[in-house]
């Protein structure tokens, strides 16, 4: 590989398998983010899944019809990061109550962000493959509750097992549309995202829970999650243009030199 371009994975390995979501918000709150998860209400935690699958839902529904291809240029981050601080401060007035209507809204503008991104990376917005792979984005940022097997978390394993889902799901929706949501292949996409991308939404919806924090910090808390997903999409994106470069074996085994290295360092 040429050496601007080990550069480049060398950043998105640090992008994607070093994100620093959870210590930038336990700055910001003041307090570890696990203890303020486990301060959530019990009805919280049923509000946050049904929400979370909501908003998932209603990404695809946009991912598939609307995503737009034809706009070019750099990705627009810091219009987006300001979309989604807006939706945040309102969240965070309203309180958890509020979580229903600020998350899909705050998961479209983050999809809108995501799906710049690919574009700048080479990837063709309008094929199937690549809005499923906008959509991934949301599981490759989010670890499994209760994991810190790396063997779970890593990258390339988290990638693979979605790869399959990827490729049944936009099989079917080639054949089929969306108007079969209710079908098997098109829930089980949705609840593998939504399973993942809910430990995130727990950690958000539990920040702005916290006493004093309210809409001003909500708007903070937004910031830095889009913040954390524009950065994954940047890594995982970039992966996949060098892969289209150089092959997915060659990528994949320079990949884990630079994560070795880094994690020896």
């Amino acid at each position: 590989m040429h050496p601007q371009d080990i550069d480049r994975l060398e950043k998105a390995v640090t992008l994607l398998e070093f994100p620093s979501w959870t210590a930038r918000v336990t700055d910001l709150i003041g307090m570890p983010l696990e203890w303020a998860v486990k301060k959530l209400p019990d009805t919280a935690n049923r509000l946050i899944s049904g929400a979370t699958t909501k908003a998932i839902r209603k990404a695809l529904d946009i991912a598939v019809a609307t995503l737009e291809p034809r706009r070019r240029g750099a990705p627009r981050k810091r219009f987006h990061k300001g979309a989604v601080a807006l939706s945040g401060a309102i969240g965070g007035f309203f309180g958890l109550g509020g979580l229903a209507i600020e998350l899909p809204a705050s998961t479209t503008i983050m999809l809108r962000s995501i799906a710049d991104i690919a574009k700048s990376q080479g990837e063709d917005i309008s094929k199937l493959d690549t809005q499923l792979n906008c959509m991934s984005v949301f599981a490759l940022g989010s670890k499994r509750r209760g994991s810190d097997d790396a063997a779970e978390t890593g990258y390339f394993a988290v990638r693979t097992v979605l790869a399959k889902l990827i490729s049944e799901t936009s099989g079917f929706i080639a054949e089929r549309g969306l108007v079969e949501e209710g079908a098997p292949i098109i829930v089980r996409f949705i609840i593998r995202i939504a399973s993942r991308f809910e430990v995130v939404i727990s950690e958000k919806a539990a920040a702005q829970a916290v006493p004093v924090i309210g809409a001003v910090s909500g708007a903070a808390i937004n910031y830095l999650f889009m913040d954390h997903f524009q950065s994954i999409a940047t890594g995982h994106f970039t992966v996949r243009a060098l892969e289209r470069q150089y092959g997915s074996e060659a990528v994949q085994a320079e990949y884990a030199r630079i994560k070795a290295r880094i994690n020896v360092s």
